[in-house]
């Protein structure tokens, strides 16, 4: 077992490592520029050499910037003519917090003047062109050319004449000379954050219009599936109460869809422009707080018993303490703590994969494929928290990363609710057929009894004939009913402790186990049933054979064409070895034998071997003739590479209900199949027998009597 964690560690870690390293590549081609990036230098940016109609270029530099002014492009006009050069310069995009100025740093709440003098090409003078504005902290207006073109919010000086508002814009301009002038008064008294924060694109109008419909339709195409994904998971607890990873999972993907409306290309304000933005910043910082805490519960819904109770009491507090924050606070507060909060929803993700690498180390199902959509999702959290404080390239990469996650998990979901309707079924037919057959052998019983009853009062003749066989079938019955009473009393009585469980509640977190282990006696109750009526029938001389001459070549190629997919179909491999007996066409084997009973007893030894030979073994049937005592006999073996048998059972596992379980392999079996083999061999004067060192492998004889050899030729 030990070597199997390690092995299956070693494997999990691998996928690991090459998750990450295929994300950090992706990171780096994303972020490093496919052409050479231009800057503004001293609020100048020289434009001459691109072709902003089919390129365009995002506006970072450094740019003119007046603080705690509000000046519009002719006041900035007169103030250059007055004093010539401006002093002071920010980086664009960037946040004026922390921004020296006079010996001290800036604050978030304020407000600033921006300008920027773009010099472009004699084509693109010619060209409509765009401006592509992002979200801006919190209101602001944008001149060309001394034309007013964007105004978002109010601008004001302060936090009672301003308007805040977050909006994404196009807007479009004919430029009538080869400079362009851009003044923008921006406001900020409600984000701990105030300025231009992301990046603003100049180009040709097609061009910009093309990328923002298609961020639109990106945008919206996510949406749509999360909140459509996480409504159909809802309504699939409201059906069924009983399992609640279906409520965790759809309210942890319906958030984060109603959360994508308000980032990317801001399709909420879109729709509802006057939408409070006090409002709309609580609704998306709670479900960023709750959607931690929601995935922590959905988790130990799917994985039960790996996430500690004392973890799950700390993620309440934390979270519920971090909810109340945000809706008891205004947005200047509690967007102070967003680094906070995303190391709180880093943490619990963290912890999260730490215990799916050990549910993927023991190899259960779904946790691999949950691990690396996890490691996925983690890496587009953490780099959407380093985007929006400034120290990431690329941007809004958590809604992909949330939706390749919940795809993920919706299948995981619809494979359990599958499998485990699949079971519910399989139950209640197998259930069925139980008692058709309980009723079936009952039915027959009677009929026999009559039957013979009947022949006894009426044909004195063959009374002694009808007194034996009334006696052997009785003695059938007898042996049935003492072999059921016998193997089944501890699978029944097992069950019905389960089912007393069940009723008592002692442990509802097991009653899908207990389930299980029902299901399992059952197969095994309506299986060993089957066998230990056909093996009562064979010792009590029931069953009847039609002889027939076979021959053993033909034979072997049958049943190996027949059950090659089935072998080949549990990782073994199968062969099957005659040749130097087929060569020898003057001496091919015949048999007088029953080919569907001797085809029933090579099966069962192929399945044994079967049942205790590991994926990639193989096994082998070969086919010898032997003379022994003046007399053919043909020797078909059938050899496994699986765990061996000690020599001092080989005697003993021919026995009815002897098993051999090597501790470890958990192999489950009724212990018959074995015994009916030895029944049907010894019926057609055979025999069988097994060889084994204990340490690798068995091979098992079945010899039978030559009746005929023939020739080929």
């Amino acid at each position: 077992m030990r070597e199997i964690l390690r092995v299956g560690s070693r494997k999990v870690w691998l996928y690991i490592i090459a998750a990450v390293v295929g994300l950090v590549t992706g990171y780096v081609v994303l972020s490093s520029p496919d052409s050479p990036r231009l800057q503004s230098e001293e609020g100048i940016l020289d434009l001459t050499q691109a072709q902003l109609s089919t390129n365009p270029q995002k506006l970072t530099g450094k740019w003119a910037f007046y603080w705690q002014e509000l000046l519009s492009p002719e006041d900035m006009r007169v103030r250059s003519a007055r004093e010539g050069n401006q002093d002071h310069w920010i980086n664009i995009p960037s946040s004026w917090l922390g921004y020296p100025l006079e010996g001290q740093r800036l604050s978030g709440t304020g407000y600033a003047t921006f300008g920027l003098v773009v010099h472009l090409s004699e084509q693109d003078r010619d060209e409509m062109l765009a401006l592509r504005l992002p979200s801006i902290f919190n209101a602001y207006k944008l001149w060309v050319n001394g034309e007013l073109l964007a105004e978002v919010g109010e601008v004001g000086q302060d936090k009672h004449s301003m308007t805040p508002q977050l909006e994404t814009k196009l807007v479009y301009f004919q430029p009538e000379s080869d400079t362009l002038e851009l003044v923008m008064q921006v406001s900020n008294f409600q984000h701990h954050r105030g300025g231009i924060t992301k990046n603003i694109e100049l180009g040709g109008s097609n061009v910009l219009t093309t990328k923002t419909n298609l961020n639109l339709a990106r945008d919206m195409f996510i949406t749509a599936s999360l909140l459509v994904i996480g409504l159909y998971n809802l309504l699939l607890f409201m059906l069924r109460r009983k399992d609640k990873a279906p409520l965790y999972f759809g309210l942890f993907t319906v958030l984060l869809g109603i959360r994508s409306l308000f980032n990317g290309e801001l399709i909420f304000t879109q729709w509802l422009p006057h939408f409070p933005w006090e409002l709309q910043f609580k609704i998306e910082y709670l479900i960023l707080c709750l959607s931690g805490y929601i995935i922590t519960m959905y988790f130990d819904c799917i994985f039960p018993n790996y996430v500690s109770r004392w973890f799950r009491l700390g993620t309440r507090i934390v979270t519920g303490a971090f909810c109340i924050l945000v809706v008891v606070t205004p947005a200047i507060i509690y967007t102070k703590f967003l680094l906070v909060i995303g190391v709180m929803v880093v943490l619990h993700m963290i912890y999260l994969m730490i215990g799916l690498v050990q549910a993927a180390v023991r190899r259960m199902e779904g946790a691999l494929i949950f691990l690396l959509v996890s490691v996925v999702t983690l890496v587009t959290v953490v780099n959407d928290f380093l985007y929006f404080n400034g120290w990431s390239l690329v941007g809004n990469t958590s809604p992909l990363g949330l939706l390749i996650f919940t795809i993920a998990q919706l299948i995981l979901l619809s494979s359990r609710s599958t499998r485990t309707a699949s079971n519910e079924e399989r139950i209640t037919r197998e259930l069925q057929d139980v008692n058709d057959k309980l009723i079936e052998m009952n039915m027959n019983l009677e009929q026999t009894v009559q039957e013979r009853t009947q022949a006894l009062s009426t044909v004195h003749d063959d009374l002694q004939t009808s007194y034996d066989r009334l006696l052997h079938s009785e003695q059938g019955r007898k042996k049935l009913l003492a072999y059921i009473t016998h193997d089944l009393r501890m699978p029944l009585s097992s069950m019905l402790g389960y089912v007393e469980a069940i009723q008592d509640r002692v442990k509802p977190e097991r009653n899908e186990q207990y389930l299980k282990y029902i299901r399992e006696n059952t197969i095994r109750i309506n299986r060993m049933i089957e066998e230990l009526s056909f093996l009562s029938h064979l010792e009590t001389g029931q069953v009847s054979y039609r002889m027939e001459p076979i021959q053993m070549i033909p034979f072997l190629h049958g049943f190996f064409e027949q059950y090659e997919l089935v072998v080949r179909d549990a990782g073994l491999d199968f062969i099957l070895d005659i040749g130097d007996t087929e060569d020898r066409r003057s001496i091919l084997p015949v048999v007088e034998m029953d080919a569907k009973r001797i085809e029933q007893a090579l099966f069962n030894l192929v399945s044994n071997a079967m049942k205790f030979t590991s994926s990639g073994g193989l096994v082998r049937i070969a086919l010898v003739v032997e003379v022994m005592n003046h007399a053919r006999y043909a020797t078909i073996s059938i050899q496994d590479s699986g765990m061996g048998i000690p020599p001092d059972q080989l005697e003993q596992i021919f026995e009815r209900n002897y098993r051999y379980d090597r501790p470890g392999m958990g192999i489950e079996g009724s212990g018959l199949g074995l015994a009916i083999c030895r029944e049907i061999v010894q019926a057609h004067g055979g025999m069988v027998r097994a060889e084994s060192d204990g340490k690798m492998g068995a091979t098992f004889y079945v010899t039978f009597p030559c009746t005929v050899i023939e020739g080929k030729g």
